[in-house]
């Protein structure tokens, strides 16, 4: 019942994560038009947006992630690839948050090229994601990765160098 209670959860985090992602790019581009008030509610929406509903869901989505890695013990080729894929989410959403702040300075806009360019990437990325969880391909390492990233084979290799 835990794993599916943490899947559920873990769903719908990143659901929120993937979407607010998605979206932010949009309400960037809109302060270009804006002058005066206008301009400060835009801002004040944009920071609530980030900062009480993406930057929670991505918590919850990491945490809830994280947790389900204990409960299921999944260890598997498709899941490095998503992880890399999760790093990279992580990366744009941290990129998103210093947007935020440099965004609404003065003088300041957000190109129409780059609202296409972020989009695309972090659809890209939440796609990729969803292809390798849901369709979890059955990658093979090669055999000479496979031994060396063995319990102990480190100690191996090195042992005349690491010995006491």
């Amino acid at each position: 019942m835990t794993s599916v209670l943490l899947k559920f959860v873990h769903i719908i985090a990143i659901a929120g994560w993937s979407a607010g992602l998605i979206c932010l790019p949009f309400l960037y581009v809109q302060r270009r038009r804006l002058r005066g008030d206008a301009l400060h509610r835009l801002h004040n929406f944009t920071r609530f947006f980030y900062v009480a509903l993406v930057s929670p869901a991505a918590f919850v989505a990491v945490g809830s992630g994280t947790a389900l890695i204990f409960v299921q013990a999944t260890f598997e080729p498709w899941f490095a690839v998503k992880l890399a894929f999760v790093g990279i989410m992580v990366i744009i959403h941290v990129t998103s948050g210093a947007v935020i702040l440099r965004l609404f300075e003065p003088g300041e806009v957000y190109p129409v090229w780059r609202v296409i360019v972020v989009s695309l990437a972090t659809s890209f990325v939440v796609g990729a994601i969803l292809v390798v969880v849901l369709g979890k391909p059955q990658w093979t390492t090669p055999g000479g990765v496979e031994a060396f990233m063995a319990p102990g084979a480190l100690g191996e290799k090195l042992g005349e160098f690491i010995a006491w």
